[in-house]
């Protein structure tokens, strides 16, 4: 887009020299013509002037209309003033709504031109001709500049529009993309309350409750007991709560998944009495498969704590010939129907946590007869949203 001010200063400057033809031709019978003329072009320029880079047919048209009769009655005035089409031209397209307009209102100047300048020589043969050499030169010349700047001028508003386009399209993905990174840090966040503290503050309210029956008994011992290990268990849980902020689990620094089994399982028997017994050949797990096992047997073993009504359990780790960890978790419980829908929240996490590193979780159970749960683990985790997970 040309710059209003731009025209409007050569627009001036082309009046003034239209001036100045005048003051040195001197004194001339159709000189009222030649002034009236640019008067007109002036006129023309101020009525079109509004409508500059907007589509506005009828203004279009009124502009056309002056400055065809302007530039007829400047050249039957003064045919030297025939050098204003240098203006006029420009102006017809630059106010143009489209560009078959600026063809249009090119080849009326051009007959305006052509009327003026002939008419100035009374319309002689010679006059005639010239004129519209003059004019078919000048015609074919504003169209073909006109129609060229003009697609130049069309091609710079389509980039400039698919450049708002795509500025927009990357704001969209950036809004959706904070979105989707906020809610995977709500579901991450879920996934590692579920699995550590909500299991742990699960634990204290039974070792709470034990605590309590004992005392109404009289069982001092056993309730000191209890309230012992509750204390151990609620440091732990304050542990995973300052784990869960500082974004990090609450893991050693160099785990051993076979002895924080052995700590997991030395907890449970002590809390709930049942028999548990582990079966650990597995060995050399990265650190990442070795928590997301870690996580799914606190799962498996809450679970059998709050729903199997077991007396016994096994836990039983091995490492595969393709180094795949597999976790098996097995309960002489009560079991349930594995085809009924599920209200919690625990099976569904554990499956989300190991398919995110490309893992499998089963489960298989019989009503009155058990529950068996094998999650299958990689030898070198994968992020992988997309692994199937059975259930």
């Amino acid at each position: 887009m040309i710059s209003r001010s731009w025209v409007d200063v050569a627009v001036g400057v082309v009046l003034a020299l239209g001036v100045g033809i005048l003051v040195a031709a001197g004194e001339a019978d159709r000189l009222p013509w030649a002034i009236a003329g640019l008067v007109l072009l002036l006129a023309a320029y101020l009525i079109a002037r509004p409508s500059a880079g907007a589509e506005d047919p009828r203004r279009f048209a009124v502009f056309l209309a002056v400055v065809t009769v302007s530039i007829a009655a400047m050249t039957f005035g003064e045919v030297s003033l025939a050098t204003m089409q240098v203006i006029v031209y420009p102006l017809v397209w630059i106010f143009a709504p489209l560009r078959r307009d600026g063809v249009v209102g090119s080849l009326s100047v051009g007959a305006g031109m052509l009327v003026g300048y002939a008419g100035g020589f009374g319309f002689a043969p010679d006059a005639l001709l010239e004129a519209a050499a003059v004019a078919v030169l000048s015609v074919a010349f504003s169209i073909a500049m006109g129609w060229w700047i003009s697609a130049i001028a069309a091609y710079g508003t389509e980039r400039a529009r698919l450049l708002d386009e795509l500025s927009r399209a990357q704001q969209q993905v950036e809004a959706l993309s904070r979105d989707k990174g906020a809610a995977d840090e709500r579901e991450h966040l879920a996934r590692e309350i579920h699995d550590t503290l909500a299991q742990t503050l699960a634990g204290i309210v039974m070792l709470a409750e034990q605590a309590g029956r004992r005392s109404r008994t009289g069982d001092v011992d056993g309730a000191a007991a209890a309230v012992e290990r509750l204390e151990v268990a609620a440091r732990d849980a304050l542990g995973e709560a300052r784990a869960i902020v500082a974004r990090t689990a609450a893991v050693p620094d160099d785990p051993v998944l076979g002895a924080a089994v052995e700590r997991l399982a030395e907890r449970f028997r002590a809390d709930t009495g049942l028999e548990i017994s582990v079966v650990d050949t597995a060995s050399g797990a990265d650190r990442e498969t070795q928590v997301v096992a870690l996580r799914c047997l606190q799962e498996a073993l809450a679970n059998v704590r709050k729903h199997a009504g077991a007396a016994r359990v096994t836990v039983v780790l091995t490492r595969e010939d393709d180094g795949a960890l597999r976790l098996v978790v097995e309960d002489d419980g009560r079991g349930f129907d594995v085809s009924s829908p599920r209200t919690g929240y625990g099976l569904d996490g554990m499956s989300e946590r190991v398919a995110l590193v490309g893992g499998t979780v089963e489960v298989t159970a019989v009503p009155g007869s058990g529950t068996t749960l094998s999650v299958r683990l990689p030898g070198s985790p994968v992020r992988n949203a997309g692994a199937a997970v059975g259930a």
